[in-house]
């Protein structure tokens, strides 16, 4: 039940002992499993039901004294058992709202008393008690590993001297096979579980729009999201939802029923509660059944939308009987299309084509001849250049591929992941080299003809001049380009692939070296894939031979290079191979060391390690590798001492980190331990590799505490000093930059003197490492200490000087280290005598919307610390017009640092003035409507300088922004309610404005803030209930005289 409840069970926190059961209908179905295991046992195996444990079982229950009944001492806040231990104590104790039990027979009798909620009884207990096996049976029985036998629990049961061994037994054994039930039934019901992405969501959403509106032949009256925001994953949901699964919310109106709120989510589409009544945020509880798709879900609740699909259904098979009886009229009906295929599936004709088509230029063999060369070349470079082109626009070729049910989602998710999911780390080869051929009358060396003459024999020979064959042409320098295309271009490589499906394991392992070392040309591996090479060597890896696995493994490696061979490896089951490669020491109960597994077993799990490091570039298969059990492999790996096996499990390891299921999975597994230990090799490609693992985990708070206290702070600050190696050097000081988001890390670097290295290298290198560099400096400069450290150290200079790159993150990275840098009042005399506020300016200009919002929040310190600011300010011809120009932009956070600069700006009046003849107060007026607290806050702060100029105060109640202001009052932040309240004073003054304020209720907000511990909330809120109580009065004492 341990292994179950750990690898099994989805817990909302990644920490084992923390946390608790998600509400997932795997988590419900296994704690349903472990109830009727408990409601049974008593009356299956009464001896053992009497069994007390060795310590209680507690939770909190619900449940009431009065709930028990005969054979319990009920008092009104406590319960005993009338059945006891040998020491008089009771065997359940109810003590409200805590519960103890001690025995099976009482968490029976406790299940049948909670009857309706037995289920969330069963869940407060497990996530109570996460390790009950150990307070059952004792701590000894703890150790016992997932795949312990029933052999070991008896060897167990014989050591132990307690009388009653023989019912631990039974029970241990009753444990052990719930907990494979468990696990078996797990798997069964993940393998039935439905898995919808956001992509799939669109699709169905985008189709069902175009079938919507008003008229009795639509599907339905209305479909929207609730949310018009999408995040960079594709999903709509706020991201404390998205770790539940949660995609998007859906309003849907049908025909016939009422607006439903629907939430889609990874594991299909349900009712949720629906808007509060403040139309603010959605109840996200789940109201009835999941349901695998949206159009399932509609046809359940909506009879009419079901009637409108089965007409639709009925008229695109007219539509297309008339095509077949007027073939040359053939209208395309692409809607109607794919509206029968989205609910129906009556694409599958089409896909079986499709496969059948694949199987059989799989399956086809070219008979070798030295015509390969001209038979093949120009479908070869069709076939290439569509490659090329697949690659570099992101698989807009596809678009002509038939669109699958949802009810098959995830194979629609497959094919759209094939495309255009692969990770940003892949850069390599996206550019397909030119097919270089020998020319016929070309000047060729000797081994070019020499190499022909053996792919001859290769052809026509028996197994033994096959192998000698095979052996002469080894002994060739394959490395050279001349080499490698002789042997292509007499058709070799399709004898070579042929050679890897007999029977004969010589002519296997010769085949393997020569497609090994052949296999680094960029053709080649095109090649390779275009014969169907690929499937035949993922078989190999089921080989009992380690020589082949090992062969077989190496060539993947260098052949799945490029997007389209992952992708083959990752359909013909290779990723799963390759994973059960690393578990090279199956056998052995203790880490990892070398003295443990024989040699050939390290090199299996090397060479498998190394084909997950190129396969593992694409999203993909990063997933496949999670989802195949890799993680625990390559963290048992990482602590072995080989180099040469830690290399590519680093690399693989860093490549993934990039997705955050991996980095908790890292989390999980205490992998950052080994990165750590790993910085302090000697080899340099290893230390990079762990740094770059760092860096990409780092993200995580957890992490860069555990970087810290595992002692890894102070390697990568040593490894700062070696500047000869810039890939190790981008990735130590990546690392560092991510490290230093704490504070704490900070503190530390200090002392390690890494400040004072990282300025010294802001010249004389490469982009990437002056990214990170600028990126660390900008989080140590949060700390006055180190802001005088760089400039003493004469680092503003140099950061100045970054100001007029053209790199995106290099100049987001340098705005913020300028803008920690201004804070200090030295540092900030010289950035304005070095010109760097006018550059700051110039960036407002940049195309990227990143560099804006960073420019326009370095320029706030900037102007808050100059000496005459408003001079400055306006020395900068057209600056002020730029500023408010900004103000029409879509992004909220170049909008909420354009705002906190209008702050700042404001302070000067000649300014305010110059920015109200712009037209600042009707632009700030129009984002008044925003749901962003960080938007509001800073929008208050420049509505509240704003007023204090002419009529300005005026124009905001014209431009309708009181009211929504009056609104940021019923927000969580207590910034936002200070910077809201101020501006309410301001804007008070007027006595139309004091009115809006009224008519929505401001006075008992405010009048709460007056309460706040807040010293500045307190008089802002108090000033403007002043203001509107002296226009009531006046008004009052008008009417009356």
């Amino acid at each position: 039940m341990g292994v179950a409840l750990t690898r099994s069970a989805q817990w909302t926190a990644a920490s084992y002992g923390a946390g608790t059961l998600a509400v997932t209908p795997l988590n419900e179905a296994i704690v349903k499993e472990i109830i009727m295991f408990v409601e049974s046992f008593i009356y299956k195996h009464p001896q053992e039901a009497k069994y007390v444990f060795l310590e209680p079982l507690e939770w909190k229950t619900n449940l009431d004294p009065s709930a028990f009944k005969s054979g319990y001492v009920v008092s009104a806040t406590t319960v005993k058992s009338e059945e006891v231990d040998k020491n008089g104590q009771p065997l359940l104790f109810l003590s409200v709202p805590q519960i103890k039990i001690r025995s099976f027979g009482q968490l029976s009798h406790l299940l049948y008393i909670a009857r309706d909620t037995k289920l969330k009884e069963a869940q407060a207990c497990i996530e109570a008690n996460r390790n009950p096996i150990a307070k059952i049976l004792g701590s000894d029985y703890n150790v016992m590993k997932e795949d312990s036998s029933i052999l070991e629990i008896l060897d167990k049961i014989a050591k132990d001297d307690d009388p009653e061994s023989e019912i631990k037994m039974k029970i241990a054994i009753l444990l052990k096979q719930l907990d494979l039930h468990l696990l078996n039934y797990s798997l069964k019901h993940i393998s039935l579980e439905i898995c919808l992405n956001p992509v799939t969501i669109k699709n169905d959403i985008e189709l069902l729009k175009r079938f919507s509106g008003k008229g009795e032949q639509t599907v339905l009256e209305s479909i929207e999201y609730t949310s018009d925001y999408e995040f960079s994953n594709g999903c709509r949901a706020p991201p404390w939802r998205q770790i539940h699964g949660e995609i998007c919310y859906v309003l849907v109106k049908p025909h016939d029923v009422e607006t439903l709120c629907i939430t889609c989510s990874t594991e299909g589409v349900f009712l949720n509660g629906g808007k509060t009544h403040d139309e603010e945020e959605i109840n996200y509880e789940r109201k009835g059944a999941i349901y695998k798709d949206l159009f399932t879900f509609l046809k359940e609740k909506s009879a009419k939308f079901s009637e409108n699909m089965s007409k639709q259904q009925t008229r695109v098979n007219e539509e297309q009987q008339k095509e077949k009886d007027q073939p040359h009229e053939a209208p395309k009906k692409e809607e109607a299309d794919a509206l029968r295929r989205a609910t129906t599936g009556s694409g599958k004709n089409l896909l079986k084509n499709q496969i059948n088509l694949g199987k059989n230029q799989m399956t086809k063999r070219l008979e070798p001849s030295l015509n390969w060369k001209t038979t093949v070349d120009s479908k070869d470079r069709k076939t290439l250049q569509r490659d090329t082109q697949e690659e570099k626009h992101g698989g807009k070729l596809e678009k002509s591929a038939p669109s699958v049910s949802p009810g098959r989602a995830h194979k629609s998710a497959e094919k759209i992941e094939e495309i255009v999911s692969e990770s940003s780390s892949e850069s390599e080869e996206d550019e397909e080299p030119p097919d270089h051929r020998q020319e016929a009358n070309a000047d060729l060396p000797s081994e070019y003809w020499q190499i022909q003459k053996l792919v001859k024999y290769l052809k026509g020979g028996n197994q033994t001049a096959t192998v000698i064959a095979l052996c002469s042409m080894k002994d060739f320098n394959l490395a050279q380009e001349t080499c490698q295309l002789a042997i292509r271009d007499v058709g070799g490589l399709e004898v070579l692939i042929n050679l890897l499906d007999t029977d004969e394991v010589k002519c296997k392992i010769g085949s393997l070296k020569i497609l090994k070392e052949i296999s680094h040309n960029p053709q080649i591996r095109r090649n390779i894939v275009d014969l169907g090479g690929l499937p035949i060597m993922v078989n190999i890896l089921d080989s009992p031979h380690k020589s082949l696995k090992c062969l077989a493994a190496e060539t993947i490696a260098n052949v799945a290079k490029f997007k389209r061979a992952r992708r083959a490896v990752r359909h013909h089951g290779g990723i799963t191979k390759l994973v059960a490669l690393l578990d090279c020491a199956q056998n052995a109960t203790e880490p990892v060391q070398s003295s443990l597994y024989d040699e050939r077993d390290v090199e299996v799990a090397r060479c498998g390690a190394q084909a997950l490091w190129s396969c593992s570039k694409s999203y993909a298969n990063k997933e496949a590798i999670r989802k195949a059990g890799g993680i625990p492999l390559l963290a048992r790996l990482l602590k072995t001492s080989h180099e040469n096996m830690l290399i590519p499990v680093v690399g693989t390891l860093q490549e993934c980190a990039s997705e955050e299921n991996y980095r908790a999975a890292i989390k999980a597994e205490r992998i950052i331990e080994n990165l750590v230990k790993n910085l302090n090799s000697e080899n340099e490609q290893l230390q990079e590799h762990c740094a770059m693992a760092i860096y990409q985990c780092a993200e995580d708070e957890e992490t860069r505490d555990l970087v810290r206290l595992h002692g890894g702070l102070k390697p990568l600050a040593s490894l700062l000093n070696n500047t000869d190696n810039k890939k190790r050097l981008a990735a130590v000081t990546g690392a560092i930059w991510k490290c230093s988001i704490s504070k704490e890390n900070v503190t530390k670097f200090r002392e390690y003197k890494a400040i004072e290295t990282l300025v010294g290298l802001l010249t004389d290198q490469p982009e990437e490492v002056l990214v990170n560099v600028v990126g660390a400096l900008g989080e140590c400069c949060q700390e006055y200490e180190n802001r005088v450290l760089v400039r003493k150290c004469g680092g503003i200079q140099p950061l100045v000087n970054l100001l007029v790159g053209i790199n995106q993150a290099l100049l987001v990275n340098v705005t913020k280290a300028v803008g920690a840098c201004a804070v200090e009042s030295e540092s900030m005399m010289i950035i304005d005598r070095l010109d760097g506020v006018r550059l700051l300016w110039s960036l407002l200009k940049n195309p990227h919307p990143d560099v804006k919002a960073s420019a326009a929040w370095a320029l706030c310190p900037c102007i808050q610390n100059a000496k005459d600011a408003g001079e400055m300010v306006r020395s900068f011809v057209g600056g002020l017009e730029l500023v408010v120009n900004l103000l029409k932009s879509d992004n909220k956070e170049v909008l909420a640092s354009v705002c906190a600069a209008i702050t700042n700006i404001a302070k000067d009046q000649e300014n305010l003035a110059v920015i109200t003849d712009h037209g600042v107060v009707p632009l700030l007026s129009k984002l008044a409507n925003t749901n962003n607290d960080k938007l509001r806050r800073h929008l208050a702060e420049a509505i509240s300088r704003c007023c204090m100029w002419g009529r300005n105060r005026v124009a905001f109640g014209e431009h309708k922004a009181v009211a929504p202001l009056v609104r940021y009052l019923k927000s969580n932040d207590t910034n936002v309610h200070r910077a809201t309240a101020q501006a309410l004073y301001q804007l008070s003054e007027d006595a139309d404005n004091c009115i809006t304020m009224h008519e929505n209720s401001a006075v008992k907000l405010l009048l709460d803030m007056v309460g706040s511990p807040d010293q500045e909330l307190q008089e802002a809120a108090a000033g403007c209930i002043s203001n509107i109580r002296r226009l009531a009065l006046a008004t009052e004492k008008a009417r009356y005289t």
